[in-house]
């Protein structure tokens, strides 16, 4: 009982302390990513929302509450606005960009991060058009948001910790480009981020503007998945990854939630609704949501089937699995973590033809032509050799982060 009354004042005095410590810059060995040539985006990714976001109906905006405390000293936000009720919302320890976000990324080539970067490591690839960059977890761990441009594309890469959610959104709202930053607020234990022009609160989890002036919004997401680096390095050798030289002194590399992901652990500051007891509450799961079906597919079965073939919103979906991708909320090292496996999901359809998946020999391929596939929904030989799967929204949880704000969700049983 002791240890665990222990590890997270711990944690919040480790991540204060380290809040506000820079360094310098060195640029000998980074690649600045030049003025970028804007690649296609794709129109149709599914689950992906247009240029207008999501409007969030007037009517569920709340009576006027008083904000979270310290809240109306450090923000210039409009409280007055907002959809949630301030008392869900606690402090995560550090202030106001007590973890700092990453405005100004720099990358390095695969080469180069490959001095320190393990296979097994997480990274969190994001591709637009022929733009593919690796965010790796040991970085974003310490910093939880990356502002970037991505084949012009302006993306905000987030990962929250608590929740094992890397989440990628674009930060374009009403034609307006946002940045983002840390509240030091968390919500069923997620982040909230801040915009720096109007200072709205956004949960990371769901992408909606919870308190502010863009209240009532929500942010568009784009693909984004945790693999190997192993992985991202065999399929974009000429990529680009971000790099450890962030202008921050942290121990890039160290993982500070060590023991964090053991399935009979409590999730930590976790105060809201009783998670259904389907599944214990730090179960990883990948989760789909296609027209307001949503569901969540349990890492252990994942790992059982590696590959499944479901219909989510009527859309007809895959599910990949492959082995070597560590937890890096496990060991007291990123790379040192077990191995959970990495996974994504995918539209089943190729010239307007639905494929069924499977494993043949240890690698997936599909049954009407036998071709192979990767877990980036490549194929790699066979008849679709160079045919690319449509990728759907697809987002890694602890089982207990997704059923907080979807407690509707399918969990899936073979």
């Amino acid at each position: 009982m002791r240890s665990k009354r222990v590890f997270p004042l711990w944690l919040i005095m480790m991540l204060v302390l380290a809040a506000c410590v820079p360094n310098s810059v060195s640029e000998g060995d980074l690649v600045q990513a030049e003025n970028p040539i804007v690649q296609p985006i794709p129109t149709n990714t599914a689950n992906q929302t247009t240029d207008e976001q999501e409007q969030i109906p007037t009517e569920t905006f709340l009576p006027e509450q008083a904000p979270p405390r310290g809240a109306a000293v450090e923000f210039s936000t409009d409280f007055s606005k907002h959809t949630v009720n301030y008392d869900e919302i606690l402090s995560g320890g550090p202030p106001k960009d007590g973890i700092p976000a990453i405005d100004r990324p720099r990358f390095v080539t695969v080469a180069e991060a490959d001095a320190w970067l393990k296979p097994v490591e997480p990274v969190v690839i994001v591709e637009v058009g022929d733009d593919a960059r690796a965010y790796p977890i040991q970085v974003l761990m310490w910093h939880e948001i990356a502002n970037d441009t991505v084949g012009g594309l302006p993306l905000a890469v987030t990962f929250c910790p608590l929740c094992n959610t890397a989440i990628v959104f674009e930060r374009t709202v009403d034609g307006q480009v946002l940045d983002f930053g840390t509240t030091g607020r968390l919500r069923f234990s997620n982040l909230i981020m801040y915009d720096r022009q109007t200072e709205t609160w956004w949960q990371q989890a769901s992408g909606e503007a919870i308190a502010g002036e863009q209240t009532g919004k929500r942010l568009a997401f784009y693909p984004g998945a945790i693999i190997s680096w192993a992985d991202f390095k065999a399929a974009h050798p000429d990529g680009q990854v971000l790099s450890r030289e962030t202008g921050f002194s942290r121990a890039y590399g160290d993982n500070p939630y060590a023991g964090y992901d053991d399935v009979n652990r409590p999730p930590f500051l976790y105060q809201g609704p009783e998670t259904p007891g389907v599944l214990p509450p730090v179960t990883r799961v990948l989760t789909v949501d296609l027209n307001g079906d949503a569901v969540a597919y349990p890492y252990d079965i994942l790992e059982e089937e590696r590959v499944i073939n479901d219909t989510v919103g009527g859309q007809q979906v895959v599910v990949f699995w492959t082995e070597g991708t560590a937890s890096a909320l496990d060991a007291g090292s990123v790379a040192g973590g077990r191995d959970v496996g990495a996974t994504n999901a995918y539209l089943r359809v190729v010239d307007d033809q639905a494929l069924r998946f499977t494993v043949q020999d240890g690698q997936i391929t599909d049954e009407e032509t036998g071709s192979q596939w990767d877990i980036l929904g490549q194929a790699i030989s066979g008849d679709y050799a160079g045919k690319q799967l449509e990728p759907v929204i697809a987002i890694n949880h602890f089982w207990f982060s997704w059923a907080a704000f979807r407690p509707d969700t399918r969990v899936y049983q073979p």
